[in-house]
């Protein structure tokens, strides 16, 4: 009698195939979460560029850093530039604002434009940003970027119907150490009041997409869903020791001032004449606008 022919086992084969298989799919699983989230980043970033022109944005930018170029009481004709530039930008005959021009301590124009509200009663949300650059630098970051991204910021809220007023303010001083800094902000604090919904100081604009918001107590931070627009952090972080930011300066005026960046304060010596990635300033631009509109609900 011949001997019962043995079938062949399929575990071994199991024990092989399965781990092979679950390390190849979990890979699939992992490529394909990794492309989606890149993916949903990407379409993040396009939704909040969408709401601002990139090119007009760029070329606002350029004429700032490269065609005005310095921008201090050390040179006037250029800081006087830009003020004009503001008006030009934002008056009756482009976006349709009345520029109001408030006498600072110097020669230089605080200047000033609102959107009316539907509560006028409600508190006031206040938009503000220097039009100034340091002696020897263009001041890309300080603070060209910042002062594009309000410029654009006022453009894209111009027919909004806000439920509180909703201010802007132009400092020509603030990044200028042998300006009137003191004087300037505390013109801009008496504007403000004390009861305001927000105050945010616009700068550095051009680093990143997302925003970093932070202030000396950052309860002065309304609670408002940031998680797409950026991140909440202590001054203490992002000032680098120093108290010599416009946000800083309010906050010790009792005004409850938020610093709205995409990067820390510069160094001293840190060089800042290059103009940054038009998209990357779009998409923080658009931020910056969302910021606004879910401030002034």
């Amino acid at each position: 009698m011949e001997p019962e022919s043995k079938k062949p086992s399929i575990v071994p084969w199991l024990l092989v195939i399965l781990p092979a298989w679950l390390i190849i799919s979990a890979s699939f699983a992992l490529v394909k979460y990794f492309r989606d989230e890149k993916t949903a980043a990407v379409e993040e970033a396009q939704r909040f560029a969408q709401s601002v022109s990139a090119e007009s944005l760029a070329d606002d930018l350029k004429k700032i850093v490269n065609v005005i170029g310095e921008r201090h009481s050390g040179k006037p004709d250029k800081l006087s530039a830009t003020a004009s530039m503001i008006r030009g930008v934002l008056g009756p005959s482009n976006t349709g604002y009345e520029v109001k021009t408030v006498t600072g301590p110097s020669d230089f124009p605080i200047l000033h434009i609102n959107i009316p509200s539907t509560k006028s009663d409600a508190a006031p949300l206040w938009v503000l940003t220097s039009y100034d650059s340091p002696p020897g630098s263009r001041g890309a970051e300080r603070n060209a970027t910042g002062l594009a991204a309000t410029l654009a910021a006022a453009q894209a809220l111009a027919a909004d119907k806000p439920e509180r007023p909703v201010h802007f303010l132009f400092l020509p001083h603030a990044n200028e150490p042998e300006a009137p800094v003191i004087e300037t902000t505390l013109i801009a604090s008496e504007l403000i009041g004390p009861t305001p919904k927000a105050v945010l100081c616009i700068e550095a604009m051009g680093d990143a997409e997302t925003l970093i918001l932070s202030s000396r107590d950052t309860t002065a931070i309304p609670p408002v869903d940031f998680a797409d627009l950026g991140k909440i952090l202590g001054a203490e972080v992002v000032c680098l020791g120093e108290d010599t930011d416009l946000a800083s300066i309010l906050f010790e005026m009792g005004r409850p001032a938020v610093r709205v960046a995409t990067r820390p304060m510069l160094l001293p010596d840190e060089a800042d004449d290059k103009l940054p990635f038009a998209p990357t300033l779009a998409s923080s631009t658009g931020r910056l606008i969302e910021l606004v509109r879910r401030l002034s609900k």
